[in-house]
């Protein structure tokens, strides 16, 4: 296969990307029109609910070297013995619904991509937190600052992904304690998308609530400018580092997805209800320190809930449990009246192939059918979250964009139902040429900028290409041509001025 087929083979796919790549900015979230699906029936539920209370109650959660959490708690009327904390029945539920907002707005940069958390919108955010990267020219290779700055651009130019995400990959070749500085500032400054803060310390919090003042013109007015991830410790524990984070947002209004990390089998026991009920427990748990620390600052109930292999121990994605498990969460979400965090496209495959497709979509079209708002993780993610690539981003965003389609439901409108159409056609005449089908053409149907629909022929002379050479050809053509939104030449400086000084303040650290 010749160089410039595969030049001309890639280009089409590109430009099709391109093209989808300036819609209009008001791809912020989907908005579901479809009911999401329940897989238990109230008594279920409600049993769930109050098993979620016996291991709040009896069982506890700890709050581990954090000596405000346990203050605040003492002071809720919960039982505090040593750093393990019990609650009275319906505490943590009762401090959450008072207080929590139901929905909230995510306000970006540019006021036109703030995006809205909770009801029937859906968010997508792209992968989180991956040490390598991989694509079909360099490989699997660590991640790097340049890495992290071409998905963010990337990540801007796709209209499926209304969000910038955070840690989308690690940059390790920037040191531990400096590099969230250069995360918070290549989201601000090569998207206008909504973002996410560091959690790695309750400084790196501060640093990314202070750039985002900055880069938001000065003052943010009590408005929510970051929704960040804070993850338990499970099972039944909140670690320092965690906690100091989520204090930190909290006290700045900023939102927090309080979201369990739970592989069953491992982190709770192996059965989905079991899963539910725990996950229930810490991340109620969790939401109510927040409301603890400010009351009214918004939180995301969150769940991360997967399986793992019997016979290795590996974690396993793509699996029906895992599915049932975000039906079942997402239920209890809407019970309790809060937004919520799960699903993706998850796979332990380790490269964009069938499996890796098969997975993600066992995981994708469970998020969809549940009703989940924000779904982190939501393209790109490989190899069991070790690694991001590239050709999947673009993969994973193409099928995003079918989400929406699934989102609106069936059109219901007089042009949706044709009667017309029908009334006016020659009874058994093709609907080719018929004035609604001219009309309707452009729009009626979704346009994948990745899958070849071709004649074999016409595949063949543009180069046989399968989905992830025809993606790894968009992403470059979309780097080659992308275009930075405005930001203000004084803001710019002022965020730089701070990082430089920041930096300077402390040696490099590796943790």
């Amino acid at each position: 296969m010749s160089e410039r087929t595969r030049r001309r083979g890639g280009g089409r796919a590109a430009r099709q990307a391109l093209r989808a790549a300036s819609d209009d900015i008001t791809h912020t979230h989907l908005t579901r029109k479809l009911a999401p699906v329940s897989v238990l029936d109230e008594e279920g539920l409600a049993q769930i609910e109050a098993n979620a209370e016996t291991i709040l109650s009896e069982v506890g959660i700890a709050f581990q070297e954090f000596p405000r959490a346990l203050e605040l708690w003492r002071d809720a009327g919960a039982d505090v013995d040593g750093e393990l904390v019990r609650f009275p029945r319906g505490l943590c539920r009762q401090i959450v619904q008072d207080n929590a907002p139901s929905e909230y707005i995510q306000h970006a940069r540019n006021p036109a991509r703030s995006v809205p958390i909770g009801g029937d919108a859906t968010v997508f955010a792209p992968n989180y937190g991956s040490p390598f990267v991989t694509d079909l020219d360099e490989g699997r290779r660590y991640a790097t600052l340049e890495d992290f700055e071409n998905v963010v651009k990337l990540t801007w130019m796709l209209p499926h992904l209304h969000h910038s995400g955070g840690t989308v990959c690690e940059p390790v070749d920037v040191p531990v304690n400096k590099r969230h500085l250069d995360m918070v500032y290549s989201h601000l400054l090569y998207s206008d998308k909504p973002l996410m803060g560091s959690v790695t310390a309750a400084k790196r919090a501060e640093d990314s609530v202070e750039l985002c003042r900055i880069g938001f013109g000065g003052d943010l007015g009590d408005r929510t400018v970051l929704t960040s991830l804070i993850n338990a410790s499970s099972p039944l524990r909140w670690d320092a580092t965690m906690l100091g984070a989520a204090e930190v947002y909290a006290r700045h209004n900023q939102a927090c997805v309080i979201s369990p990390f739970i592989l069953a089998g491992a982190m709770s026991p192996v059965t989905v209800a079991a899963l539910a009920a725990q996950c229930l427990a810490e991340a109620l748990s969790g939401m109510a320190f927040c409301q603890l620390v400010r009351p009214g600052a918004p939180v995301i109930f969150g769940t991360f809930a997967s399986s793992m292999s019997m016979a290795t121990g590996a974690p396993t994605f793509g699996t029906p449990e895992a599915g049932l498990a975000i039906y079942v969460m997402a239920e209890l979400a809407r019970r309790l009246g809060m937004p919520f965090r799960s699903g993706g496209q998850f796979t332990s495959s380790k490269a964009p192939d069938a499996q890796a497709a098969y997975e993600s979509a066992s995981t994708l079209l469970p998020t969809m059918a549940a009703g989940v708002n924000f779904v982190l993780h939501a393209a790109g993610w490989l190899e069991g979250g070790l690694a991001l690539s590239y050709e999947k981003l673009i993969m994973d965003a193409d099928q995003l964009g079918m989400m929406e389609v699934y989102a609106k439901g069936i059109d219901m409108s007089p042009n949706g139902q044709a009667v017309e159409a029908f009334l006016t056609n020659p009874h058994g005449n093709h609907f080719l040429g018929h004035p609604h089908t001219l009309e309707n053409f452009e729009a009626a149907f979704y346009q994948s900028s990745i899958a070849d629909n071709n004649s074999f022929e016409r595949w063949s002379d543009d180069g046989s290409l399968d989905a992830a050479q025809r993606a790894n050809a968009l992403w470059k053509q979309m780097l080659a041509d992308y275009e930075p939104p405005p930001i203000d030449d004084a803001i710019d400086e002022e965020l730089r001025d701070y990082i430089a000084r920041r930096k300077a303040e402390e040696p490099d650290a590796l943790v």
